[in-house]
């Protein structure tokens, strides 16, 4: 396994590119399933998740051609071999389950195996299968796969309340829905910046679609749907860790891409803290004078709230801060494990439940650390940043999954980093 290694320096300076963002382009993917139509994707984001998306596109008879060093992605379904998600590519990674709609709403079936991805706690796919039986899908979950029939002449246009707010299964209901005989209504649908991008990737494709970006999404199905091309939105998460680079270690740093309204709500808390966030013609543009920033609370909600994928990064920002601040997670259980890995550097952190209370400190110490998920990755390496001496963070496979060139880029800014080999153990 390959480690990370940073010291501590002093501010940073220049620019740094977004890319697209992975959840988006993960969700985008699929679209392919239900047209036998060309689809291409621009501005697509070069991760180990996009690699296994396409993988299990193409276990299913899909073609994925990547193109422009990976930049592009050329895909057409016009002839499946199967219906069938395995589970050796479906356990890498959550967003598998996003299959299922398509392929229940083109060919009549689906078979998926119950998806894996990070360990930040249960995430049940249970909203997703509530709503393709509202459609009139059958399903039946045996020897860990969901396998589901639409009626005879498929399924149906419904109204699909959600009692709590779902990004996923919102992709998946309104992937399905597109084909459905008759409307749909998602109500309490999410409203993230990726449902808006799936919702104007369907529209060019010919889906009817209202309502995206609120809480009720109204899709009027149609008989077939044809092909696009469609640039990915900006990463609004690796927008948002970018930034709070030059937050922890001081400096300016210009966001090239970024917009204010994909990250509005952690703006707040950044001008709340004393950093600086500027809007540009290229993209965003953060600064922090010299001086700790001020401790601020936080509490993760569904956008257009405090982003739960930010969470990790904003402790780590929170850690060196003038005062106490609390952090609470509402989004997802299990999700402060970083938070004994920033202690071993030096951190006050006391976390009761789904709460984490941080006493900012002078100064953090650089420290052998270990990744549990992918937003603490990036985390550690951000604390790492702005600590003294040399932080080394292990099983960074993790970061591979949601952020391209982590090293250059931050490299680029004048930070001191370096990706190694892991040293072989001793038996």
């Amino acid at each position: 396994m390959d480690q990370i290694i940073v010291k501590g320096g002093g501010p940073l300076h220049g620019e740094i590119p977004i890319v697209g963002a992975k959840n988006a382009c993960l969700t985008l993917m699929p679209l392919t399933l239900l047209s036998d139509q060309p689809l291409t994707l621009t501005n697509t984001p070069r991760l180990s998740d996009i690699r296994t998306m396409t993988q299990l596109l193409q276990s299913l008879g899909a073609e994925v051609v990547s193109l422009q060093d990976g930049q592009v992605l050329a895909m057409s379904s016009h002839d499946l071999t199967s219906q069938t998600a395995d589970y050796d590519i479906v356990r890498k990674m959550r967003a598998s389950i996003l299959v299922l709609g398509p392929l229940l709403a083109r060919y009549g079936q689906g078979v998926v195996s119950l998806p894996g991805g990070c360990a930040i706690g249960a995430r049940p796919v249970d909203l997703h299968l509530k709503a393709f039986e509202a459609m009139g899908a059958e399903l039946d979950l045996r020897d860990g796969y969901i396998s589901a029939k639409a009626p005879l002449g498929g399924l149906r246009g419904a109204v699909v309340d959600f009692p709590i707010v779902s990004v996923g299964a919102t992709e998946n209901a309104l992937m399905a829905a597109a084909l459905a005989k008759g409307t749909t209504v998602l109500k309490n649908a999410a409203r993230e910046p990726e449902i808006v991008d799936l919702a104007v990737c369907l529209r060019r494709m010919g889906a009817q679609i209202e309502g995206e970006g609120t809480s009720t999404i109204t899709i009027q199905g149609v008989d077939n749907l044809g092909g696009a091309t469609h640039a990915v939105v900006t990463d609004r998460i690796e927008l948002g860790t970018y930034m709070l680079a030059p937050a922890i270690c001081g400096g300016e740093v210009e966001c090239l891409g970024g917009r204010i309204d994909l990250v509005a709500s952690f703006c707040e808390k950044l001008d709340e803290a004393g950093v600086h966030v500027e809007e540009t013609a290229r993209g965003l543009k953060v600064s922090r004078k010299n001086g700790r920033v001020r401790a601020v609370d936080v509490v993760t909600e569904p956008f257009p709230g405090f982003p739960t994928d930010l969470q990790a990064q904003m402790m780590a920002l929170m850690c060196t801060a003038e005062g106490t601040s609390v952090l609470e997670e509402r989004i997802f259980e299990n999700r402060f494990m970083h938070a004994p890995e920033l202690a071993r550097m030096g951190a006050n952190i006391e976390v009761h439940g789904g709460t984490a209370k941080v006493t900012g400190v002078e100064k953090l110490r650089g420290a052998p650390v270990m990744a549990t998920d992918l937003r603490a990755s990036v985390s550690l390496i951000l604390a790492g940043l702005a600590a003294e001496g040399e932080t080394v963070v292990s099983r960074v496979y993790h970061l591979d999954r949601g952020y391209e060139k982590v090293v250059r880029k931050l490299r680029g800014v004048g930070a001191q980093i370096e990706r190694i080999k892991e040293p072989a153990q001793d038996d």
